[in-house]
């Protein structure tokens, strides 16, 4: 329970510095008192979340890589696949942010937006959006620190963009009168902040060279896809569902869709310990589950939910206490103020089963079961998310929105850790457990690595 506490906690407040920065946006520019504005952070955050879930696919890669190359004691290995795994980030993001730059109002107008909302958000998405290289960067760097063991300046990078991002805000909003432009702006400072700060701390604190060869990412790139195309997939899911809430919601008008927004923003950060948890737990269950100890294994899965559901209680509760402040911070009126008030009262409490997805995906990722992950998020969004937001909201209007993907959530939490009890019982009663359970969906990062040197570091 100690080890998942502490891994949890010091990722979770990396995590929840980049979503400050969004919360901060979302902040300063309520107090300007335009609903269109909030509406147009609500529609231009559905895009964002999408491009940070494949930066996140990417920073996974390259972490778990590194860390692969430095456990096997192959430094120069860690250089050469930490080079081609910023390579691979350029080339899909690079192209990916160049055709979203294009078809920003196209993709809006889907979402739903329209009008000055429509205006505001293409400005803030244009801004933005040219800086997804520098945020994948970023992060990636970010993963190569965790997988230096050096967790603490990972988090302090990321704290770092948050804070550069909530002293510009009001700056750039108030003092010059540049409203949402004015926050694109400090956002793009901010990822430029972490990109600067993680990739300092790689090449002058740790003096791992960076170098980028496209003949390395030849050899490299199948040891590099097949981490970051499954964690791009299932992170995937997750925009689409929120893209999805927000078109239903924008059918009520812009009050509907700045209360969404508002609520979009806060969850990461209210709940940013469960975001880390799946990454956090991981690696206890694969060290565990390598030492052929499913009964650890069990015992990490029981520990893990009985820390998550506890910490979701306290939450739920302050979020409750605090409703009232929270709707007068943000400045909400109207279906605003009545989506954020049934958001802390009855939806919040629900994050149990959104852990309990977590948690059994770091198991399936962990055990050799990558693709379930994969299946249990997209099965959310499309099983349960899609169909019963929309039941919801024919119903009962926005909250009822809101209600349907709090039941897509606890359907996709509690089939996919009975899922991952079942497993983890299987894999006790087999004789024939791996001692290393990734070698088989993981290849080396580098060929140079020799057999006997990965057996001799227990990797």
């Amino acid at each position: 329970m100690r080890h998942i506490v502490v891994m949890t906690s010091t990722a979770a407040f990396g995590l929840m510095g980049l979503f400050l920065v969004d919360l901060a946006d979302m902040y300063f520019l309520s107090r300007l008192g335009e609903v269109e504005l909030a509406s147009a952070i609500g529609y231009a955050g559905s895009i964002l979340f999408f491009t940070t879930s494949i930066s996140i696919g990417i920073s996974i890669a390259m972490s778990a890589n590194v860390a692969r190359a430095i456990g096997a004691r192959d430094r120069a290995g860690a250089e050469r696949i930490a080079g081609s795994t910023y390579l691979f980030a350029l080339l899909v993001t690079l192209p990916l942010s160049g055709l979203l730059w294009v078809f920003v109002p196209e993709l809006l107008s889907l979402l739903g937006a329209r009008g000055q909302a429509l205006v505001f958000a293409t400005t803030y998405l244009r801004i933005v959006v040219p800086s997804m290289a520098v945020l994948a960067l970023g992060m990636s760097s970010s993963g190569v620190l965790r997988a230096l063991g050096d967790p603490r300046r990972s988090m302090m990078c990321s704290l770092a963009g948050a804070a550069v991002n909530i002293v510009l805000d009001p700056i750039l909003i108030f003092g010059l009168d540049m409203s949402v432009s004015g926050a694109a702006i400090a956002s793009v400072a901010a990822r430029v902040t972490i990109f600067a700060t993680a990739a300092h701390s790689v090449l002058r604190v740790h003096r791992l060279p960076i170098r980028l060869s496209w003949s390395a990412l030849q050899a490299d790139r199948r040891a590099i896809a097949a981490i970051a195309v499954p964690a791009m997939l299932t992170n995937g899911a997750t925009p689409v569902a929120n893209a999805f809430v927000t078109t239903t919601v924008a059918g009520f008008g812009d009050d509907a869709v700045a209360g969404w927004a508002v609520i979009i923003r806060i969850v990461p950060v209210a709940f940013g310990v469960l975001f880390a948890l799946s990454g956090a737990v991981g690696p206890i269950i694969g060290q565990n589950f390598g030492a052929r100890r499913p009964d650890r294994v069990r015992r990490t899965l029981r520990d893990a939910l009985l820390f998550s559901t506890g910490f979701v209680l306290v939450v739920a509760v302050l979020l409750h206490l605090l409703q009232s402040q929270l709707i007068a911070a943000f400045d909400a009126k109207g279906d605003a103020a009545m989506m954020i008030g049934f958001f802390c009262t009855w939806t919040a409490p629900f994050f149990v089963f959104d852990s309990a997805l977590f948690v059994a995906n770091a198991a399936f990722n962990n055990l050799g079961r990558a693709m379930w992950s994969t299946l249990a998020n997209w099965g959310r969004t499309l099983l349960g998310t899609l169909p019963l937001v929309t039941v919801g909201a024919s119903l009962y209007g926005p909250v009822g929105a809101l209600a349907g993907q709090v039941g897509g959530g606890m359907l996709a939490g509690g089939l996919a850790m009975a899922s991952a009890l079942a497993l983890t019982s299987r894999l006790a009663r087999s004789t024939a457990a791996p001692a290393d359970p990734l070698a088989s969906a993981i290849p080396p990062p580098t060929s140079e690595v020799a057999p006997g040197a990965a057996r001799r570091s227990g990797s």
